[in-house]
């Protein structure tokens, strides 16, 4: 009985080990970018005041409008309108600081965003 039990555990530990914990956990892509001046304001000239539509905003002028900072850099993901849409409620569930947050809003910092299935997660660089 003992060996019939160590030989389930062992089977069920060596199955659970091949199975990824959380399956929106891959990252499916990654990007830094500097958020600068033309990315604080949208297309109407409207200043922007939430993180979340700063970087929107800086994806949109990188991928649609050809406007970049030097320290720009590519990605798949946001190149579709539709994915780019999504960015608000990514950053949501998502983990952004306050500090970091703060200075996406009131400053030109570079960010660096890991993209995932249903969220993203941004830094500074």
């Amino acid at each position: 009985m003992r060996t019939a039990v160590l030989a389930v555990l062992f089977a069920v530990t060596a199955l659970s080990a091949t199975v990824p914990a959380f399956a929106g956990d891959d990252r499916l892509d990654h990007y830094c970018a500097r958020l600068g001046r033309d990315d604080h304001f949208n297309s109407n000239g409207q200043r922007l005041d939430n993180p979340a539509a700063i970087i929107r905003q800086d994806r949109a002028n990188y991928h649609a409008f050809g406007v970049r900072d030097d320290e720009d850099e590519d990605d798949v993901f946001f190149r579709s309108k539709a994915n780019r849409a999504l960015l608000e409620a990514m950053l949501r569930n998502g983990r952004a600081s306050k500090a970091v947050r703060a200075e996406i809003v009131n400053s030109t910092p570079v960010i660096c965003v890991d993209i995932y299935e249903d969220f993203v997660n941004v830094e500074l660089q």
